[in-house]
């Protein structure tokens, strides 16, 4: 009875410390780990979930092209990549309306009287002024009609917000009708929004504009650059650009 009684003061009654100690360590590794990789790329995430996936008991490795997995990626850069997924596709539809607009438009384009440019603002048709009016007037001529029909017809199929910004040279106007450039420029972007929506367009989509001669794209001291100055510009804005 004496030997079993030292056997049983003798026990250890506290090993389960050092399976306790083990684990408070493995954790803190863990969160040193996570800590330290949350500053480094994407790559090295896909590393990291590899080796837990390996430590988890994963038979088989992610394919070299596969996507990361998204639980190790912060919720930021997800968002981010969104986004950015989102903007790619809203520059291929933009894209893809500028070739049309082109092709609508082509012998105007080729006269020199109409451009077309894409930028992060959207899809810009300028067409120069002696295309559209009658030198100071804001009336749109017969011969006009037809192709800013077309180009109010395609856009009445697409869902983009458009805004039409009137631009004069720096000559001053005063008449009975338009007292400064301003009233002109105003007038003739108003002119052009009434024909897109006698075309079909919704009205809510439509924007006027009057800049006057403050945003040239010429120099206003010789004959070609106000020529140039005087121009309206249709703007297909993006949906990653204000309108407003």
């Amino acid at each position: 009875m004496a030997r079993k009684k030292y056997e049983e003061d003798n026990e250890n009654h506290e090993r389960w410390l050092i399976s306790y100690a083990d684990f408070i360590t493995l954790l803190f590794a863990f969160f040193v780990v996570m800590y330290a990789i949350s500053v480094v790329n994407e790559g090295k995430y896909r590393v990291f979930s590899d080796s837990l996936g390996d430590a988890f008991g994963r038979k088989e490795k992610a394919n070299p092209g596969s996507a990361a997995i998204e639980p190790l990626i912060p919720m930021d850069n997800i968002a981010a990549r969104r986004k950015l997924e989102a903007l790619r596709r809203e520059q291929s539809r933009l894209s893809l309306l500028a070739k049309k607009l082109d092709n609508t438009l082509s012998p105007l384009v080729k006269a020199g009287k109409v451009s077309i440019t894409q930028t992060g603002r959207g899809v810009t048709v300028d067409i120069n002024a002696s295309a559209l009016f009658a030198p100071g007037e804001a009336t749109i001529t017969s011969e006009a009609r037809q192709p800013l029909h077309a180009i109010a017809q395609l856009l009445a199929e697409d869902s983009h917000e458009v805004q039409v910004e009137g631009h004069t040279d720096s000559a001053p106007i005063s008449n009975s009708v338009f007292p400064s450039n301003w009233e002109l420029s105003a007038a003739r972007a108003s002119s052009v929004v009434r024909l897109f929506i006698d075309s079909g367009m919704p009205a809510g989509r439509l924007t006027a504009v009057g800049h006057a001669a403050n945003v040239p794209i010429a120099l206003n001291d010789t004959p070609e650059g106000r020529t140039r100055n005087r121009r309206v510009a249709v703007t297909i804005m993006s949906s990653f650009a204000g309108t407003r």
